[in-house]
């Protein structure tokens, strides 16, 4: 059994290497092999198998790019666990969505789900489609598991949770009108049945993926970012990349069928060349952007259509190439998405601001929260930029986090 190496074809020549190839850049690590293998169903020549070194190769991976041992990580990867995105996935089916356009509307808003199981709007990923499409087919998440997975706030979440609950009539009402009137709680309380009502909202989940949030730390990494006193490299996850096997031995290659099947297999095996190339100039191109946060310091802005102008791929392309795929570095096991933020200016990201934002809000009094204008001044103050108290508003509602009454009250519920 020969193994082919079939060198990167820079002029991408094969259409059965394009065909393959977006499937195989868009799979995670962890579901490559099963990605690969109707590819080869039909041939007789050919077969994939993992890495037989992969367990010993995610080891040295990882080995020297942590400074804490990960063994335990290690060990948990080990495990064939469902994540998220693959649990919401194999949902996107008839009769919930019926037609091929309702199928991609859905598959393009997992895209647009953090890891915490919101949703958060992407122009990049959901431009093709209008707002009132999307709306339509986010509205059939709310009967999708996790429970409360694809909402847009807390109070979308927990009424998209009550939908999937066995309760009596009365209890569902009453909870609906606590939920959706969140903000006047306190007048709730002379509701009769108020106590059963919040027995019940006490176990809905927040957020709503809540269950899945340590696959992040446990997720295989594509891309390796090395830091050390020499300065830092990139190096791609190759123990973990299933092998294509092509048997030719005695085989007549001149035969159409053979020749046929023989082409077909090499077609792949470029396809799964061009994932790690393209994976591998990510992160080159990820390293020229944020170099400073390998070193301590923030996201700096970047969009998706920088890196896709600088690799000359479509946007959309590269959406696919980042989706649900992590990066490694002595700094934790990051989304590669997490990378592309929108700048607020040229030295700062929102995603610093919003890093900012949720940090104050973890260490406020529950029994005085910070009001928008205080963490206003408290961000103009730290990163010394131009700021209205609107945006601060914007960016609290994109992360779920209420205003201050509304956590005040919630807040008292959790005690």
């Amino acid at each position: 059994m020969l193994r082919q190496t079939q060198a990167l074809s820079p002029k991408l020549k094969l259409n059965q290497t394009l065909r393959s190839w977006l499937p195989i850049l868009q799979s995670s690590l962890d579901e490559l092999k099963e990605t690969l293998e109707p590819f080869v169903e039909n041939n007789p020549f050919a077969s994939i198998e993992q890495n037989s070194s992969h367990v010993n190769s995610k080891r040295n991976f990882f080995k020297e790019i942590s400074k804490n041992s990960i063994s335990d990580t290690l060990e948990a990867t080990s495990i064939q666990k469902q994540s998220l995105y693959e649990k919401l996935y194999e949902q996107i089916n008839p009769p919930l969505f019926p037609t091929l356009k309702s199928q991609n509307i859905a598959y393009k808003i997992i895209e647009c789900i953090n890891n915490e199981g919101y949703f958060e709007y992407d122009d990049e990923i959901l431009s093709e489609f209008d707002d009132a499409q999307v709306e339509s087919i986010r509205a059939r998440f709310a009967y999708l598991e996790p429970s409360g997975v694809g909402a847009k706030s807390l109070k979308e979440s927990f009424l998209f949770q009550l939908e999937e609950v066995e309760c009596e009539a009365k209890i569902y009402e009453n909870v609906k009108k606590i939920i959706e009137n969140f903000e006047d709680i306190e007048q709730m309380t002379k509701l009769k049945g108020y106590k059963e009502a919040l027995e019940l909202i006490k176990k809905f989940k927040n957020p709503p993926a809540i269950e899945y949030l340590e696959d992040v730390a446990t997720a295989v990494a594509d891309i390796a970012i090395k830091t050390d006193d020499n300065g830092i490299s990139v190096s791609v996850n190759d123990g973990f990349y299933p092998e294509i096997l092509l048997d030719t031995q005695g085989l007549d290659e001149a035969n159409e069928f053979v020749s046929s099947r023989i082409k077909e297999a090499r077609a792949l095996i470029d396809a799964l060349e061009m994932r790690k190339a393209t994976l591998y100039k990510i992160g080159l191109m990820i390293v020229e952007y944020q170099y400073d946060y390998f070193f301590g310091g923030d996201i700096k802005p970047m969009k998706l259509k920088n890196l896709a102008d600088d690799l000359g791929r479509n946007p959309s392309t590269i959406s696919r190439a980042i989706a649900n795929k992590y990066l490694e570095c002595s700094r934790g096991t990051i989304p590669l998405k997490k990378f592309f933020a929108t700048g607020l200016d040229e030295e700062v990201s929102n995603e610093a601001i919003k890093g900012f934002l949720l940090e104050l809000i973890k260490k406020e009094s529950p029994q005085k929260p910070l009001s928008d204008l205080k963490i206003l001044e408290l961000i103009k103050a730290n990163f010394n930029i131009p700021l209205v108290r609107r945006t601060i508003t914007k960016y609290r509602k994109s992360l779920n986090i209420g205003s201050s009454s509304e956590r005040k009250k919630i807040y008292a519920i959790k005690h």
